[in-house]
């Protein structure tokens, strides 16, 4: 029976207040844009004027909070996952402390910057973005770097990333960046990947993006290992000092172990190997005695700074140069500890850029504003009450006292029976102008408004910046790894829209991925509301390879092993590593090991199907006469070699071994990093070269797979 009209369906368009009408394909009434697209609407059916930006006072001002279209925007985003998080799904978390190294009472009021040489326990979760807790250790993503500081007066979280800018502006568009980078929800594939349609087409309609898509495309976004990868603060935060005079800082974490990051190729075998890279290696280092260390350093300025510097330092897509602005180291964390229990800690903590000390405060930077209101709504989804901070590891290891009662899951109940403020008997916590929390009284003005300052409107030339401050080998992989990606976009015209963005980033860059993507004809830069500045200098400081650790400390060396190598060179090998500070592991044609020379059995930790070169930083064969006879008759064997090969890898053999290396393709383009061992001498010299980690002058003569 044929669905009856009402009186406004019998027209295809009506206009009712001067609103043009659609029906859409469920039958629903839609309002049309100008565009001719539906209206978007709140869940309340309310049409929306302004999709792109938080409502602010004046276009430099904090976000309000009657901005009620973000407020719903962000609730259902923050509840649209049960149980897992929605973004930074898996994760992986240790204990520690922070310790600092001298007082900053001239800058910030906060107590544990107060004394010198105190220790503050900490927890620290490491994360990818994108894909869930079943996901793979080495997706290229963003890192999350979540610090959880216990202070005196109460818990400090700097929640940051791996990298110290950011995808979007404001924090209206975070549900927007995170669906597009989620699986398609028609699919439900990819997982934790970024190749794809909805990334890229996003991406490709936000040039603010920009300079974000040359850290993520950059070696930055497939990190060698937790231990050897910076942390960032990302946003402009104050430093607030007894006097309440504010300083503005950024927040930096340098490893002590240097940076390192994997080849792509690499990062796609380790996820086959080994899913759980990453974790492995943290916990492994922790247990074995060799706590990880990072650098608390900060850069300080004042408004003057602020007001001649070349970006606006509210923009989350624009970094200071350390070059510019050197960074101050002012603490030390780390990691020492892990937790007893999985859920019950790393799982459970809760992170809130909200939570600060007294002395640390926030700018009016619209993607914090908008953090500041979301996460408390996040954590009350996740983890099912108000009573999250009643869970030990969210519980601060201060004194505290509220009114606050009852609630699921409450694990702590007042006594007495005031349970509120003021009373007129004499019990209960009051509040202290003196010892409390004061925000900063910074002066605003301006209309109420939704939109975008002109200070952030130059979306290229850090992009750029970043991209000259890279080695040729580096550029050569962000150049690789823009292909890999567009070449998973089946609509050519978001292809096509990427290459235009380039072009105003670099030239160079543009033609090599429009030639590997088959793009003949280029098109047109994209417009730019502010041309690209060719005058910022390189920043050395923005390289992982310039900034290389250039020792082995903290690495690993594996080393394939047969019956009857000589177990001289061995002992040198494994006293060698250890003098260096790095782990020696054994890989065998069998799990039980082998019998070396002097007759003696040697422990393997993998075979050699279980311990491709991939999970290493250098490799070496030791074999026998035989045992190498034995090792050409396995394939694993020979990719062992060609992985290490061409993943630019130092190699160390022994004679015996180098028909292997000529089965690989290892032996016919010979170089510093293949060196033949014979004798303790080559051991010490072969240990010596590794700081340098890669052979990166190998690349350009080997072709990856």
């Amino acid at each position: 029976m044929a669905k009856k009209a009402s009186p406004i369906t019998k027209m295809e368009e009506a206009s009712v207040h001067d609103q043009k009408l659609r029906r859409g394909n469920g039958g629903e009434l839609h309002q049309i844009a100008e565009d001719g697209h539906p209206v978007l609407t709140t869940a309340q059916g309310a049409p929306v004027a302004d999709d792109q930006n938080t409502l602010r006072v004046g276009a430099r001002g904090p976000a309000l909070i009657e901005d009620f279209h973000f407020r719903e925007k962000i609730f259902h985003f923050d509840h649209e996952r049960i149980p897992e998080r929605v973004v930074h799904a898996r994760g992986y978390g240790a204990h520690g402390y922070f310790e600092t190294y001298e007082s900053l009472a001239a800058y910030t009021r906060a107590d544990l910057f107060q004394r010198a040489g105190e220790k503050t326990p900490a927890f620290v979760r490491f994360s990818t973005v994108a894909g869930s807790k079943g996901s793979f250790d080495l997706a290229r993503d963003v890192r999350g770097f979540a610090v959880k500081i216990y202070t005196n007066e109460g818990n400090w979280d700097l929640v940051g990333n791996n990298i110290p800018v950011f995808f979007i502006q404001d924090a209206i568009k975070f549900p927007d960046i995170i669906h597009a980078v989620k699986p398609e929800p028609d699919r439900g594939f990819p997982q934790a990947q970024s190749a794809h349609d909805n990334f890229w087409d996003f991406i490709s309609l936000t040039p603010e993006s920009m300079h974000m898509i040359m850290w993520v495309m950059s070696d930055r976004a497939i990190p060698r290992s937790f231990r050897f990868m910076e942390g960032f603060g990302v946003h402009t935060f104050r430093f607030v000092n007894a006097k309440d005079e504010s300083t503005f800082v950024k927040f930096h974490w340098k490893p002590k172990l240097g940076l390192q990051s994997v080849a792509w190729n690499e990062a796609v075998k380790i996820n086959g190997a080994d899913p759980d890279f990453h974790r492995r290696d943290l916990w492994q280092a922790i247990q074995s005695g060799n706590f990880p260390e990072w650098e608390l350093q900060v850069q300080l300025f004042d408004q003057d700074f602020a007001d001649s510097f070349d970006f606006d330092v509210l923009d989350p897509t624009k970094l200071i140069p350390e070059e510019v602005l050197p960074p101050k180291p002012v603490g030390r964390l780390v990691l020492d500890r892990m937790p007893d229990n999985f859920f019950a800690e790393t799982e459970q903590v809760a992170f809130m850029t909200q939570n600060v000390p007294p002395g640390i405060d926030f700018s009016n930077d619209p993607l914090l504003q908008g953090r500041n209101f979301s996460y408390l709504d996040t954590q009350l989804k996740r983890l099912g009450s108000t009573n999250f901070t009643h869970l030990p590891i969210n519980a601060p290891k201060c004194p505290f006292a509220h009114f606050q009662q009852d609630g699921h899951m409450a694990m702590r109940n007042p006594v007495g029976r005031v349970n509120y403020q003021p009373n007129s008997f004499g019990e209960g916590p009051r509040e202290s102008p003196r010892a409390g929390y004061r925000h900063f009284n910074a002066q605003e003005s301006g209309e109420k408004v939704r939109l975008r300052p002109e200070s952030f409107a130059d979306h290229y030339s850090q992009a750029r910046q970043f991209y000259i401050s890279q080695t040729p080998p580096e550029q050569r992989h962000i150049a690789m790894a823009l292909t890999f990606e567009l070449s998973k976009v089946e609509t050519p015209v978001i292809r096509e829209r990427m290459v235009s963005h380039l072009l105003n980033i670099d030239e160079t860059l543009a033609n090599k991925v429009a030639i590997a993507l088959g793009i003949d004809a280029l098109p047109k830069p994209a417009a730019a509301a502010v041309e690209t500045r060719q005058d910022l200098e390189p920043s050395p400081a923005l390289s992982i390879i310039q900034r290389g650790p250039q020792r082995f400390e903290g690495r690993k060396l594996g080393v394939l092993v047969t019956d009857g190598a000589d177990s001289t060179l061995f002992q040198a090998l494994k006293a060698g590593i250890e003098k260096e500070k790095a782990v020696i592991e054994v890989i065998a044609p069998k799990v039980g090991g082998v019998t070396l020379s002097d007759g003696k059995p040697l422990a393997a930790q993998q075979m050699i199907d279980g311990g491709p070169s991939v999970l290493y930083d250098a490799v070496v064969v030791l074999a026998s006469e035989e045992g190498a006879g034995d090792l050409l008759k396995e394939a694993a064997a020979r990719d062992f070699v060609a992985d290490a090969f061409a993943h630019c890898k130092f190699i160390g053999y022994t004679k015996p071994a180098f028909p292997l290396l000529e089965m690989a393709g290892a032996a016919d383009l010979p170089d510093e990093g293949t060196v033949e061992i014979d004798g303790a001498d080559a051991v010490a010299g072969f240990l010596k070269g590794l700081g340098a980690l890669r052979v990166w002058a190998r690349e350009p003569s080997v072709k990856l797979p």
